[in-house]
């Protein structure tokens, strides 16, 4: 799986929001995750149209999740920005048609996608926020080839 600065930036943005008990600015969570503030700007914009973030104007303005963090995965996250998370060159892998020995590949990518939704539908931003992942989670984590 691969995923993009947008992503990652999203990512690290509501999880600071979801540990924080008021509205942040661009520039709180700029300055707190080191994220270019333009880009972070358009990040959040993306994701309030998402309907992931609420905005709100004035001194005490600033952005804030529109769920509670335990209402919103990190798979909420990638799809409001990327869209699905597996496809193969754009096509969703139940679209796809293979041939003759490359027949069984439409299965790899189907169990792959199935892999990703187990881990990123489960893990929700109060997870993040928290450090206390699941239990499925924090055993392959536990792993040492997991990292590696």
């Amino acid at each position: 799986m691969r995923l993009s600065a947008r992503v990652d930036y999203a990512l690290r943005a509501v999880s600071e929001l979801a540990a924080a008990d008021t509205p942040r600015t661009v520039d709180q969570l700029s300055a707190a995750q080191k994220i270019p503030n333009k880009y972070l700007e358009s990040i959040l914009g993306e994701l309030r149209r998402g309907g992931l973030l609420r905005s709100q104007r004035g001194p005490d303005g600033g952005y804030r999740l529109a769920r509670p963090a335990a209402e919103i995965s990190i798979a909420d996250v990638i799809r409001a920005l990327d869209g699905e998370l597996a496809n193969v060159r754009g096509s969703r892998p139940e679209h796809l048609e293979y041939v003759g020995s490359a027949a069984p590949l439409q299965e790899v990518w189907i169990a792959l996608r199935a892999s990703e939704r187990a881990i990123l539908e489960q893990v929700t931003l109060a997870h993040v926020a928290s450090g206390k992942m699941p239990k499925s989670v924090a055993t392959l984590v536990a792993n040492p080839s997991a990292w590696s």
